[in-house]
């Protein structure tokens, strides 16, 4: 993109994610299922923040109200996640840039600095939520206190370096064998649910009455509003590069598709989960009566007595374990890449996980030891209002960038795909800030 130089101020000299950048090579000459192979893996790790534990209690909550209604709503976030994840991916391997570096680039000290503060706020506020769901699953599973859980899932640390020595590979196995046991676990759950099947096809279909009814509606926005991770877009931008591909416009158009594959891949296996949960919810809570329930830990302790099966509550809980964990590994490389991205500042990874990790545990013991069980529901709560927040300032800078014909040249995005991108940036914007009125209004009241 020589020719297209004016459009970015500074040389981008120093690669994202530079002790694993293009250190996978993709064979030439190789067919294309070897080649989908080979670029398979980092959409699985943007997958893990659309189902991790600050989820659950949404979903949770929308299949034991409303039955199988709602799904039509995770259907649809789902597919605006997939439109963005590809905008994501698309900026990396075309600029070469993360998202981070890009809003480096292109925005002023102050600007790059302000949005920077924002990110790291968010990723601390995932992290937050990793912490807790972790220290709950812990604590259902080995009877763990939650205080101790929540300092335990600081010595992921120790796992994250030595995964990261090994090579980027082992990463994305290890999180590919946790979403793999999570989906393990809730397929069981669907099993042992026996949900209706002509009800979960008549909730993947929107109907007016998720408008109409306004308690229905708030949970429909809290999962769309909550649904797209903010340090998700960072992470894609960066990760996609980690491959070794031509950097021609047909090995880069090449790359955009295997790695759109890959994503779109990862994500309907999102979208599986999060409808699972939903599922097995309304077949076990909202069929017996129990309308109310939406925080994890009286789901785990409702779902062996009511489904009459002695492991469904333990499996619950091994899929948070998985979950909560799997966020905590992507979480490290999102940190990793904000701050080398807008400061361009490096950090060895262990430190900068440790900081982010003490910075989502001191509230979370705080608040565990003062206020237990019903102060960590409320954390989870906070934390998903704190990603809403940050959500629309990594939006709408992806789509900016992406559709600028200096900044992407042929690969810039085409008119339809503009038209949507702007209106998903909108909806996700205004879904948010009605999203946050009526939690503080709920807070007031």
């Amino acid at each position: 993109m020589k020719q297209k130089g004016k459009a970015w101020r500074l040389e981008n000299t120093v690669p994202s994610l530079p002790e694993v950048h293009a250190s996978l090579k993709i064979p030439a000459s190789a067919g294309f299922f070897r080649k989908l192979l080979a670029f398979a893996g980092p959409g699985f790790l943007v997958a893990v923040g659309y189902m991790d534990p600050g989820n659950w209690a949404t979903d949770l909550a929308a299949g034991s109200k409303y039955n199988y209604t709602l799904l039509s709503v995770i259907m649809i976030s789902n597919l605006m996640a997939i439109l963005l994840q590809s905008l994501s991916l698309k900026l990396g391997i075309v600029t070469g840039r993360d998202l981070a570096q890009a809003c480096r680039d292109h925005y002023s000290k102050p600007v790059a600095f302000g949005l920077w503060v924002l990110c790291e706020v968010a990723i601390a506020a995932c992290d937050l939520a990793e912490v807790i769901g972790s220290a709950i699953a812990l604590n259902l599973l080995f009877g763990i206190p939650l205080i101790w859980g929540v300092c335990i899932t600081a010595l992921d640390v120790l796992l994250i370096l030595f995964l990261q020595n090994r090579g980027f590979r082992y990463i994305e196995a290890l999180v590919i064998a946790l979403i793999a046991t999570i989906g393990t676990c809730f397929g069981l759950e669907i099993l042992f649910s026996k949900p209706e099947i002509a009800g979960i096809m008549q909730g993947f279909i929107p109907t007016a009455q998720i408008i109409s009814d306004p308690d229905m509606l708030y949970i429909a926005m809290g999962i769309l509003g909550a649904t797209v991770m903010p340090h998700n877009l960072y992470l894609h931008s960066s990760i996609v590069q980690t491959r070794k591909y031509e950097l021609n416009t047909a090995g880069k158009r090449e790359a955009i598709k295997f790695a759109t594959i890959d994503s779109t891949f990862a994500l309907m296996f999102a979208l599986f989960i999060n409808a699972a949960i939903l599922i097995v919810s309304a077949a076990t809570f909202y069929r017996q009566g129990y309308n109310e329930v939406a925080e994890i830990q009286e789901a785990y302790q409702l779902l062996s007595p009511l489904l009459g099966v002695t492991g469904a509550s333990t499996l619950f809980a091994l899929a948070l374990l998985a979950s909560g964990q799997n966020s905590t590994l992507t979480g490290t490389l999102a940190g990793q890449i904000v701050m080398e991205g807008f400061l361009n500042i490096r950090m060895r990874p262990w430190l900068r996980r440790l900081i982010t990790r003490l910075i989502a545990i001191i509230p979370a013991v705080i608040v565990t030891a003062i206020s237990g069980e019903h102060g960590t529901t409320q954390l989870l709560i906070l934390s998903q209002v704190i990603l809403s927040l940050q959500l629309s300032f990594a939006v709408f800078p992806l789509v900016l960038f992406t559709s600028d014909k200096l900044k992407m040249g042929d690969f810039v995005n085409s008119m339809w795909i503009k038209i949507l991108a702007w209106i998903v940036a909108v909806i996700i914007a205004a879904l948010n800030v009605w999203l946050l009125y009526q939690t503080f209004i709920d807070w007031l009241s």
